[in-house]
């Protein structure tokens, strides 16, 4: 058998203690709200020279995502002034630049702050970003007054006014047709040379460095370069004015050049003859040069004895011979002395020169002549 749950019984709240609760309730919501800590937002003001589909309560993103909202869009002359505030704890770059995008064609736009934060100094309440710093998109109806403005230009009331245009079309297309191979070449060979430029321009600006430095000293030597110059075009005026001569005189010296080689050719035997004779006579020269030595010195006074001894008149040398009476070498010593002032005693010498061996004289026949004169001839046997 089962026995029932006891019932307890549901007591209502009244209806006046019900609406007391909830207001009560309502004001601790509304002081939470009221007292709960904020961040405080960060406001900045940037210039635009115009914000096409920028209303006050326009988005403001950092990569699409919303931090905040325009406040406020002021005209300002040629440009336009644009309050904006995001939350205080997103941080942007202290340079960060503005621009106005546009996702679609249709929608509105927003304002995008960039580039993202990454470090460094942050942009601050009251920052301003100058106009240089801000970009807006081209509108179509700009892009269209420029095509329009374009096609005017190029068109019949422009530069194809005399069909110009339309004949420089015609005859680039003639020139055109057929080359586009060639004209794909020469674009690659540019594109191929121009990179080898780039790979070179530290040796290309080295080079122009010291070209530069070249060019810096020729002009710190103007004036003996225009010297230089100056002479040089007055010996090339000069060999001009007998290039005349210089032909006949290589004409000329081919031809002697031309017998000298013929003459080599026939007279070999006898050149190399008188080329061996002269060697042996400068060997000669060369083992008797103390001899010539002695020759240069003796040889003036020698000539100025021989002129003195001729006589003219009688067209004969003459001199001083005694062969019956010989010089007594003795008496010639003592006279020397005399006449150089010192006492000598002759007899003294006499007895010495006559105690000196004498040299026996040579037999007949018997006396050797150098036949080779020093050398120079060949000895004969």
């Amino acid at each position: 058998m089962r026995v029932p749950a006891p019932r307890i019984p549901f007591r209502t709240m009244p209806a006046g203690r019900a609406t007391a609760v909830a207001l009560v309730l309502a004001l601790l919501a509304a002081a939470a709200v009221a007292l709960w800590p904020s961040s405080p937002k960060t406001r900045v003001t940037a210039y635009f020279p115009r914000t096409v589909g920028i209303y006050p309560g326009s988005d403001v993103r950092v990569l699409g995502v919303r931090i905040g909202e325009v406040r406020t869009i002021t005209p300002e002359g040629d440009r336009v002034r644009v309050e904006l505030e995001y939350e205080g704890h997103r941080k942007v770059p202290a340079d960060a630049r503005a621009a106005i995008i546009n996702s679609s064609v249709v929608s509105d736009r927003y304002l995008q702050l960039l580039p993202v934060y990454r470090g460094g100094a942050a942009m601050k309440s009251g920052a301003v970003i100058p106009e240089h710093r801000t970009a807006v998109p081209v509108e179509l109806d700009r892009v269209f007054d420029s095509l329009r403005t374009t096609a005017d230009a190029l068109g019949p009331k422009g530069a194809n006014k005399d069909g110009s245009l339309s004949r420089l079309l015609a005859v680039s297309a003639d020139n055109l047709q057929g080359q586009g191979v060639k004209l794909h070449q020469t674009v690659e060979d540019l594109s191929q040379a121009v990179t080898t430029l780039s790979d070179g321009r530290q040796d290309l600006f080295g080079t122009v460095r010291n070209l530069q430095v070249f060019t810096a000293a020729l002009s710190a030597d103007d004036a003996a370069i225009r010297s230089f110059n100056s002479n040089l075009a007055k010996v090339a005026e000069q060999l001009s004015g007998e290039r005349e001569d210089l032909a006949a005189a290589i004409t000329h010296l081919a031809s002697a050049l031309a017998d000298v080689s013929q003459f080599v050719r026939g007279n070999e035997k006898a050149l190399t003859a008188d080329v061996k004779g002269l060697s042996k006579v400068t060997r000669v020269l060369v083992t008797q040069r103390a001899a010539l030595a002695e020759l240069m010195d003796v040889a003036p006074a020698g000539l100025s004895n021989l002129q003195n001894a001729y006589n003219p008149e009688s067209g004969t040398l003459d001199t001083r011979s005694n062969p019956d009476h010989p010089q007594d070498p003795a008496a010639l010593l003592c006279s020397l002395l005399r006449t150089a002032g010192e006492k000598a005693d002759c007899e003294d010498l006499k007895t010495v020169f006559d105690a000196l061996p004498k040299q026996p004289a040579p037999a007949a026949g018997t006396a050797s002549t150098d036949r080779t004169l020093g050398g120079i001839l060949e000895a004969r046997t």
